[in-house]
């Protein structure tokens, strides 16, 4: 996906696990930024838990120096924004955890993002038949989401659950009541693992609100492994 605007950050977003849970719209409605609307996969409204690895993370062409790898957990649901007649899909971010202090300053400061910093850990293992990703954060105890899957990854097939999910590549956060940040994301199109088995340990109430609660004992709709690949994220605009 080409798009002509200047390159913000690089890096590689690496074994992408998420997990669909599908929601009353009423419960996205207050983190809907101006002038998007909500986009659903087949009349559903998803909330996706993603837990991934940022390498090689590049900040206008620039390694900063103890921040090039790290995990990020984040809680994200999906909309559209129809910009002259052109749909671009999009997701917006209840909320992103890393490790690092100084993303969660600058996201939250100059881009208005919610960004919270806890204590991370993850664990890949790689066997001949089986495939073991894991995502770790520590807030009052500790968090867990982890997948098993076969070790071969396959392509994602046009019009599938996993295209919609994956094929985002724009991001949108609310900046008040009137304004709207865009930003862009490039990568190409990944491929999935086929998963075989997950655990999800995760307190959403205390991590992400009391809105979200249900969702600590809710079974999600779909979980999906997808094995990344380098991106860019492009400079934003407001609107």
């Amino acid at each position: 996906m080409a798009l002509n605007k200047g390159v913000f950050l690089t890096a590689a977003w690496r074994k992408l696990a998420l997990a669909q849970y599908a929601v009353d719209k009423e419960i996205l409605l207050k983190y809907l930024p101006p002038h998007t609307e909500l986009d659903s996969w087949q009349g559903k409204y998803y909330v996706s838990l993603v837990g991934f690895l940022f390498q090689d993370v590049k900040l206008l062409g620039f390694n900063i120096p103890y921040h090039t790898t790290f995990e990020e957990v984040n809680l994200r649901f999906y909309v559209r924004f129809n910009d002259a007649g052109t749909w671009k899909r999009g997701v917006v971010f209840i909320k992103e955890i890393v490790p690092k202090p100084a993303i969660t300053l600058v996201a939250n400061t100059i881009y208005k993002e919610n960004y919270q910093t806890l204590p991370m850990n993850h664990v890949w293992i790689e066997q001949e038949h089986q495939l073991e990703v894991a995502y770790f954060w520590k807030n009052n105890g500790w968090n867990k989401f982890s997948v098993s899957a076969a070790p071969k990854t396959t392509e994602i097939l046009a019009g599938s659950e996993e295209e919609f999910i994956t094929e985002h590549y724009w991001g949108y956060t609310k900046i008040d009541d009137n304004r709207t940040s865009e930003y862009g994301v490039e990568h190409p199109r990944w491929e999935v693992y086929p998963v075989k088995d997950y655990q999800i340990e995760v307190d959403f109430g205390l991590n992400y609100g009391q809105e979200f609660a249900f969702l600590s004992n809710a079974k999600p709709d779909s979980v999906m492994l997808a094995e990344g690949s380098p991106i860019r994220v492009l400079k934003g605009k407001r609107f």
